[in-house]
């Protein structure tokens, strides 16, 4: 069988016939739509969308749990049972929709029960920072003066606040001095013992070179003392504002006036269990603001 040759005229010819189909040609690929998650805004949104839930998600879960077993054991009680958490609530819109009131020196409304106890806290949180710091950083520079302390700082330490509360009262004759000493002695010790923590652990190198250069202890004291102790001394704050406020209540409804501490005593004496639930939600979020608040403040020391 003998070979057919196609030259350039013949491959014309076949390809100008009208029996001959036209080749197929190849459509462009179109580019693949990449999806949303897959960019990298996608990813970032939803990571930011996985780290809220998990910020969120637990938090909420944690409250209604909360919730529910409070209207379960406020349900089983009946009517002479605990307050559930409707009832409760419809109490506190009414409590704050006046919180101002002033009826007398025993009938104010809860803001100024607030206020007061707020007051009290700081004024006695105040003293022990003014005598607590300085006295702190005292006990860790010098090793002597630590020794003489150490005893009796163990000693007063673990005493109960409201131990200290008839003794400010035999001394000071009046319930307002006696609630301010009660907290100034009960917060004075963490800022102590923090401080004075702090001051032990700066190296001592930076001691020995300002023994070198001749510095005054005021300059000591201001240029590697106190940048070093910062954070023990907010750790310090922070647990002696906590301590404050814990006390302030106790010593409030046994001084009684005013205040939460005294607010709750008063509801508990008219049997308002509602009030008092309010009372311990109250303090526990203004506990809870102050903590954040200092928190903030020691984070842009450290930051700095």
């Amino acid at each position: 069988m003998s070979a057919v040759t196609l030259n350039d005229s013949s491959l014309k010819e076949i390809m100008n016939s009208p029996d001959t189909l036209p080749l197929p040609v190849a459509a462009p690929a179109k580019p693949r739509p990449v999806p949303f998650l897959e960019t990298e805004r996608g990813q970032a949104f939803s990571e930011g969308i996985g780290k809220f839930f998990r910020a969120v998600l637990p938090p909420i879960i944690g409250i209604v749990l909360f919730i529910l077993l409070w209207q379960i054991v406020s349900s089983s009680g009946g009517e002479q049972g605990l307050p559930g958490p409707a009832k409760t609530w419809a109490s506190a819109q009414e409590l704050f929709a006046d919180p101002f009131y002033d009826n007398g020196p025993n009938d104010k409304g809860i803001g100024w029960n607030i206020l007061h106890s707020l007051y009290r806290v700081g004024a006695g949180f105040g003293l022990a920072a003014l005598v607590g710091i300085p006295l702190g950083f005292m006990i860790g520079r010098f090793a002597f003066l630590a020794g003489m302390v150490a005893p009796i700082i163990s000693l007063l330490r673990p005493v109960s606040p409201l131990a200290w509360l008839p003794i400010g009262l035999y001394v000071f004759k009046e319930t307002e001095p006696a609630s301010l000493w009660v907290i100034f002695i009960s917060s004075i010790w963490p800022i102590i013992l923090n401080t004075a923590a702090g001051v032990s652990r700066v190296p001592q190198d930076y001691l020995n070179v300002a023994r070198v250069l001749n510095l005054s202890e005021w300059k000591i004291f201001t240029r590697i003392l106190f940048p070093s102790v910062l954070p023990h001394l907010m750790t310090g704050i922070r647990l002696s504002i906590g301590v404050a406020w814990l006390v302030i209540v106790a010593a409030e409804m046994l001084t009684g006036g005013t205040g939460l501490g005294f607010w709750v005593w008063d509801e508990w004496n008219n049997l308002n269990v509602e009030h008092i639930l309010i009372a311990i939600f109250i303090v526990g979020i203004v506990g809870l603001l102050l903590e954040q608040l200092l928190v903030m403040i020691a984070n842009r020391f450290n930051y700095e």
